[in-house]
């Protein structure tokens, strides 16, 4: 099937870019840093100073509870574990759930006064009961941050607590948020749950978005004065999953409306469309001095790609390989590439593979397909 008839099928209005990046003045925005990302493909739909070091506040509580659904899974950790309270958990300031010194809490309560409460305690009693100490902790968490790619991340503590040594970027909490979201299923749903009472103290999550309409199922605020009022959360509208990341916001109602609008302008201007199906084949390439003539060519795995919804009926799609493709050729050899475009995006490229093996033609074989060339110009 050529190229062309395959993309016609598709009506070429069915594409969005994978991993595309979009101009940032697409939107504007009063947060100090942003970005806003579309799970399924990576596409980046709003960044603005994403990779700018900056104080996380309380949203780094997110790399501590990663730590301990990582100890859950791993059979090391069980959510009926008590855990001792010092006197420096105790004594935090800050967010509190309200532990009481020397008393043991259970991890499953202990993680709903970090996620839910905020609790710097609560925090402090799960770095000191899974590390022996909060630094030990500290350093189990930048060796999980390079293990998982979080490049513009170091943390001296478990809360969040301001400290020169203590720094994200807003590409790295959501590169985190979506590693959370996706390794821990069976947990996440602990950050869409509404309340917690602890000590005959209630107290409500903070996530603002979780009390408006618009498909948000967590992750955690964060403020200092530094670092202003910031939010990194996930919604959900559809088969859609979107991570936005504010900081630098200045009030309680900035960080709530800025986060909804931005959401909502993230799931209003954009879609996301399934291109081609792995293992389809996608077009054929010709081949020199092979067996066969063409080889198929496919993908790996789905192309789904996500496009401004203005942009998607002046996308087009080109296929680019050097001709003709040299046998022999293994199935799954990365020979041509597939190139997306539209406007207000970045071009997507998506390797093909070869669908087959081709094998190399015998002596004979390779005089006749020489003499062949020589007379009509084609391998």
């Amino acid at each position: 099937m050529s190229l062309s008839r395959v993309f016609l099928s598709y009506a070429a209005a069915l594409i969005v870019l994978a991993g595309a990046a979009f101009p940032a003045a697409a939107i504007e925005t009063s947060a100090r840093e942003a970005i806003l990302v579309d799970v399924a493909t990576g596409a980046v739909l709003l960044n603005k100073n994403a990779d700018e070091r900056m104080p996380p506040a309380s949203m780094s509580k997110i790399m501590t509870v990663y730590m301990v659904f990582s100890r859950l899974r791993d059979g090391r950790l069980s959510m009926d574990d008590e855990l001792l309270v010092s006197e420096k958990a105790w004594l935090k300031g800050g967010s509190k759930m309200f532990v009481e010194v020397d008393k043991e809490v259970r991890v499953e309560d202990l993680l709903r006064g970090v996620i839910i409460q905020s609790g710097n305690d609560a925090c402090i009693v799960l770095a000191e009961g899974l590390s022996g100490s909060e630094e030990a902790f500290a350093r189990e968490m930048n060796e999980a941050a390079q293990e998982l790619g979080l490049t513009g991340s170091n943390f001296a503590n478990s809360t969040g607590w301001p400290d020169p040594q203590h720094w994200m970027t807003a590409r790295d909490l959501a590169i985190l948020a979506q590693h959370l979201i996706e390794e821990f299923p069976e947990h996440y749903h602990l950050y869409s749950e509404m309340e917690f009472t602890w000590h005959g103290i209630r107290q409500t999550n903070r996530n603002p978005l979780l009390y408006r309409n618009v498909g948000a199922d967590g992750l955690k605020t964060g403020h200092t004065e530094e670092a202003g009022y910031g939010l990194t959360a996930s919604a959900v509208q559809g088969d859609r999953r979107l991570i936005l990341v504010v900081t630098g916001l200045d009030s309680v109602r900035a960080r709530a409306e800025e986060s909804e609008r931005l959401l909502a302008w993230g799931f209003r201007e954009f879609e996301n469309y399934k291109l081609l199906t792995a293992g389809e084949t996608i077009s054929e390439a010709a081949v020199w001095l092979g067996a066969e003539e063409t080889v198929p060519l496919t993908a790996e795995q789905d192309i789904v790609v996500t496009l401004p919804r203005s942009s998607r009926g002046d996308m087009k799609v080109t296929l680019a390989y050097d001709a003709p493709v040299a046998a022999p050729i293994k199935a799954g050899e990365t020979i041509a590439k597939l190139v997306v475009t539209a406007p207000e995006a970045e071009p997507v490229i998506v390797p093909l593979i070869a669908a087959e093996d081709v094998e190399k033609l015998g002596a004979l074989g390779q005089v006749a397909a020489a003499a062949k060339y020589l007379i009509f110009g084609q391998p």
